[in-house]
């Protein structure tokens, strides 16, 4: 099968994801910056899911540089991804729309938890299929800010009922640990 249909159809829904967040942020009816008050939790919000979506979109283009070959199950696993991945504007929304409150915090947690172990599920597929001598498992074989991610999330889903602050801090520290591009693919490529 040819990669570059998953790669555009994945393309297109990333940018779908982003258009409907930003749709989901209404101009204020007044015209003055108090009138812009209402709307910071919102746009946080939005700042931190379009980061997020776009660590996604980066490291699924690196991830495919290095694909050589992938078959029906590649393309069901990155649907999965996809599915979460879609639900980032609906828990985007709500905490925005919620100041960040304890269950909206959790649930977008538990959707962060489900696109990294989608993704992860992916990876392993495409691994799976390419064998261990593939660019890609030489280059990820070593996973820390992976691990790191997922600790990160399981702690913060039930942090998010005692302290929905700390909860936001993990998911910020996760998305800062992952907006530093990614050179492992990379440095690979160039090994061979």
């Amino acid at each position: 099968m040819n990669k570059s249909r998953i790669e555009a159809f994945s393309d297109g829904v990333l940018a779908i994801i982003i258009t409907i967040m930003i749709l989901e942020i209404k101009a204020p009816e007044a015209d003055s910056f108090e009138s812009l008050k209402p709307l910071i939790p919102i746009f946080l919000s939005y700042v931190l899911s379009f980061i997020y979506v776009g660590i996604y979109w980066n490291n699924h283009h690196h991830m495919f540089q290095v694909v050589k070959k992938i078959d029906g199950s590649v393309l069901w696993f990155n649907t999965i991804l996809l599915f979460w991945l879609s639900l980032i504007p609906f828990a985007t929304n709500w905490i925005g729309s919620q100041s960040f409150a304890t269950i909206p915090i959790a649930t977008y947690g538990f959707i962060l938890l489900m696109c990294a172990l989608s993704y992860l599920m992916l990876q392993n597929k495409i691994i799976k299929l390419e064998g261990k001598e593939s660019v890609l498992y030489q280059a990820i074989k070593n996973d820390k800010k992976g691990k790191i991610s997922l600790v990160c999330y399981i702690l913060a889903i039930p942090l998010a009922f005692f302290s929905p602050i700390i909860s936001g801090i993990l998911y910020i520290s996760v998305a800062l640990i992952w907006i530093i591009p990614d050179k492992r693919i990379e440095n690979q490529i160039h090994t061979i």
